[in-house]
């Protein structure tokens, strides 16, 4: 169970991050946001790719659903930074 946790956190930063280095300009979201969102992406990915009618029978690394993991993180984090906003410290005038 904890190495389960443990894992979905490691994959999620790693997806979030290289979400996050595909994506043009610069996102102001912390390290936190970007795990939850690098795996609710890795997790929606995978779930995606799969119903889509994807099968790893060679079982060795599921490139397909990595991939389309980060496309999700990608949008995912569009999606947020757009909620969100840009979040300037000059006072408006």
């Amino acid at each position: 169970m904890i190495g389960t946790i443990i894992g979905a956190i490691v994959v999620g930063l790693i997806i979030g991050a290289l979400a996050r280095l595909v994506m043009p300009g610069k996102q102001n979201i912390g390290v936190l946001m970007t795990i939850v969102l690098g795996a609710l992406g890795s997790f929606l990915g995978t779930w995606l790719s799969y119903q889509l009618g994807y099968s790893n029978s060679n079982g060795g690394f599921a490139i397909i659903p990595f991939l389309v993991g980060i496309v999700v993180a990608v949008v995912l984090i569009a999606i947020y930074v757009a909620v969100t906003g840009r979040r300037t410290s000059q006072p408006r005038v």
